[in-house]
């Protein structure tokens, strides 16, 4: 218990509700909404109770209920608000504020039970996209600002992940009957670690009853060459988020061309924030997309042999 973060400067509290400082001052001092704390230093923090409190005002506010008004409920009462506007209303706003207190506070049976109500009323894919990914954008800049530790971000990432890998599996029954038109082939380049896009790719093209070979993290060149010896026709799917680097990229991507793209019927989907780098005259036979649901997308359209 003792790697709980349980006090938050007000900065902290911007950068976890999106609500500015100077905003949060004037609803401490105008409606006494919270009482800070201070260290043996005369320094300010806030309890989790605070930043839980003030991601429900936060979501009412944004909901239309002036500040004056949430100023005169409970804490119970606010809560019961913030519950009946987001089941009537399904704004995801207040569920990735829950998914932000799983993470902040180590607590795997609150993201378990959000993310088994979200389940029951939407598909996967849905989920992902309309929750998961918003959460881990916000993670990220949270991640810069010092807001979170690299525990919290590792804590949830791999939540979400055993979540893809459980809806994989149920996704990969029969996939011994499968005769799709190629192969995917998905993996990430040396030193690569961030897979949970390459996962959710990899889960989505098997719900569509393709072909899939996953590779995982690091994989160097030279090990897929024997793959060209069982598959007439691969689909090299990956995502740059770190690596290659810039300087690198266009050597990684002309030696790739040469050992798995050239003289075959092969081609190489990338996404990621490392695209944005990569020159459009590389290669014919390498496409890329700004984000994972783009190649989804691409594939959504690909036939497939019965």
């Amino acid at each position: 218990m003792n790697n709980i973060k349980n006090k938050f400067s007000i900065k902290d509290l911007e950068n976890l509700s999106g609500i500015k400082a100077h905003t949060i001052r004037i609803w401490e001092k105008r409606y006494n909404l919270f009482n800070p704390n201070r260290t043996n230093t005369n320094i300010r923090y806030y309890s989790l109770d605070s930043l839980q409190k003030l991601l429900n005002i936060s979501f009412l506010n944004s909901n239309g209920i002036k500040i004056s008004k949430i100023a005169k409920l409970s804490s119970i009462e606010i809560c019961d608000k913030v519950r009946e506007i987001s089941i009537s209303s399904k704004n995801n706003n207040h569920i990735i504020d829950v998914f932000k207190l799983a993470m902040l506070n180590f607590d795997q049976a609150l993201f378990i039970k959000t993310y088994n109500e979200l389940i029951s009323e939407y598909d996967f894919k849905t989920i992902f996209f309309s929750y998961f990914v918003p959460f881990l954008n916000e993670i990220g800049l949270l991640w810069q600002t010092n807001t979170i530790t690299p525990s919290h971000e590792h804590f949830i990432v791999e939540l979400i992940k055993q979540r893809i890998l459980v809806n994989t599996e149920k996704s990969s029954k029969g996939i011994e009957s499968s005769k799709s038109k190629e192969t995917y082939v998905l993996f990430l380049p040396d030193n690569e670690i961030h897979e949970l896009g390459l996962l959710f790719i990899n889960y989505e093209i098997l719900n569509k009853g393709h072909h899939t070979i996953y590779l995982g993290q690091s994989v160097p060149i030279e090990s897929m060459i024997s793959l060209m010896d069982f598959y007439s026709k691969i689909t090299f799917i990956s995502c740059f988020t770190i690596k290659p680097e810039a300087n690198d990229i266009k050597k990684y991507l002309k030696e790739f061309n040469k050992k798995l793209l050239h003289n075959t019927s092969n081609e190489l989907l990338i996404c990621g924030r490392m695209t944005e780098v990569i020159p459009d005259s590389i290669s014919n036979k390498v496409s890329t997309y700004k984000f994972s649901k783009e190649i989804i997308d691409t594939i959504e359209s690909t036939p497939i042999y019965e």
